[in-house]
């Protein structure tokens, strides 16, 4: 379908090379326990594959930050958390080859501090983590970790 044949109303999602433009809200959360902070890896069939970040992911249409945070973390881990401060905001666009569907996104982060309250931690299988793990916290900084991660680790931990 040409740019053209879209409805009027359609076209704002086009950018002007013809690639769709979204925006793509989401919620995660910055958890620690005894000097540990819960990280989950990319899964090998998405973009950043190999790379940590924080558990959460996007918001379901009409759903509030705060509950897709506490969902998405008891999906990518089995833990349930509860939520206490907002850290912060993050803004960023992603650019066709950073996404899976070759979209370019806005990508609006969410930051939420959390504290463990239950669960028996575990993988998430056919989801967008492979793997959830309790990570040192001074080792953190050594792995490879999204820009939403590292960015959290500034937001949480101030040095």
């Amino acid at each position: 379908m040409t740019d053209s044949a879209l409805p009027a109303r359609m076209r704002r999602f086009i950018g002007p090379d013809g690639v769709v433009q979204r925006v793509r809200p989401a919620a995660y959360v910055w958890c620690e326990r005894d000097g540990l902070v819960l990280l989950c890896r990319v899964a090998s069939h998405l973009p950043g594959r190999g790379h940590w970040t924080l558990p959460g992911g996007g918001l379901r249409f009409g759903e509030d930050p705060p509950r897709a945070a506490v969902r998405e973390v008891r999906e990518e881990t089995g833990l349930d958390v509860e939520l206490g401060e907002l850290l912060g905001i993050r803004s960023a666009v992603l650019e066709p080859g950073e996404t899976e569907t070759g979209h370019r996104i806005q990508a609006i982060g969410i930051l939420y501090r959390a504290t463990l309250r239950g669960g028996e931690l575990r993988d998430e299988t056919h989801g967008s983590s492979d793997l959830a793990r309790w990570i040192p916290l001074d080792e953190v900084a050594l792995l490879p970790l999204t820009p939403s991660a590292r960015w959290a680790l500034a937001l949480a931990v101030p040095r």
